[in-house]
């Protein structure tokens, strides 16, 4: 894995502690924290024994370490490469932060070498300056809870207004689009971003309780995964931004339970449907019926 938090964090727990104690002598505790803040609550169970038991000889008894330097973690030339062919990625460029460009190394891969399937393509103008300049503002309001002023259309083309608090970002990557969430007088909205003609701060207070105001339906879908054609990887890979359980049952099948948003309902369908027999709609009967209903359609349209 080129980039891992849950392997990384050990170094740099580790290197943390190293670093901490090229200044002063640290105590069971002091090494207790910086390991719970730069790793997980487990990882106590190994890194303090590990350093304070000379099983790893960085640190001395006595809570110094015979390293002279403070400990760095230098990027590999593959993770070089790969943020550099993260940054050719225009949606990185909505984002303020810039990667920096490395020009000793060469692109781990190319836009045009990622073919995205089952996704629409009209998808945002993220090279737009306009819309860059819309979604940094939008961006800084959800950070800093700045109300907005919101002009934009409907999916009549007819134009709406809104002012609202933005309460968070997401991207849908069916559909190829941002939407903004944000509460409004009437309660929860969802705006696509693509769709804002108009986006300035707000001189107008707007006092919202999140706790009355309406949150999307969680609906949860069982599903059965045959481990073929290196399924489980890939279905685990596809569904990794949702919530969700897995477990083994026998021989080459698992059952895995995923919650997802009711609004995303169609988008759900369609991310199943792509993966063939190799998944099966186990519960809700009415998510089954979903699916059928897709599968109709399709024939009808000579799929």
């Amino acid at each position: 894995m080129i980039f891992s938090e849950l392997y990384s964090a050990y170094y740099n727990a580790v290197a943390a502690v190293l670093k901490e104690a090229c200044n002063r002598k640290l105590s069971p505790a002091d090494v207790r924290a910086i390991a719970l803040q730069k790793a997980f609550g487990e990882s106590l169970l190994n890194i303090e024994p590990a350093l304070r038991g000379q099983k790893w000889q960085l640190l001395l008894p006595d809570g110094s370490t015979p390293i002279r330097h403070a400990p760095s973690m230098p990027l590999t030339t593959l993770q070089k490469r790969w943020l550099k062919a993260v940054s050719l990625d225009p949606r990185v460029r909505l984002f303020p932060e810039t990667i920096p460009d490395y020009p000793e190394v060469e692109p781990l891969f190319y836009p045009g070498d990622v073919l995205a399937f089952d996704r629409y393509g009209d998808g945002d103008p993220y090279e737009d300056g306009n819309y860059i300049r819309r979604f940094r503002l939008i961006l800084d309001a959800v950070e800093n809870k700045t109300p907005l002023d919101i002009e934009s259309v409907n999916r009549k083309g007819s134009p709406v207004k809104y002012t609202v608090m933005p309460a968070y970002l997401e991207y849908s990557e069916k559909d190829d689009k941002f939407r903004l969430i944000a509460w409004g007088r009437r309660g929860q909205i969802c705006i696509n971003l693509g769709r804002i003609t108009s986006c300035r701060a707000s001189a107008r207070p707007l006092q919202y309780d999140p706790a009355k105001s309406r949150t999307p339906a969680r609906e949860t879908v069982e599903l059965e995964l045959y481990d073929q054609r290196n399924a489980p990887e890939r279905v685990l890979m596809h569904f990794a931004h949702f919530e969700k359980e897995a477990e083994k049952l026998d021989g080459d099948r698992y059952r895995l339970r995923i919650t997802y948003d009711k609004e995303d309902e169609t988008e759900m369908v369609i991310r199943i449907l792509s993966f063939g027999p190799m998944l099966k709609v186990v519960s809700p009967a009415r998510f089954t019926e979903l699916i059928k209903q897709r599968l109709l359609m399709q024939k009808n349209c000579g799929l």
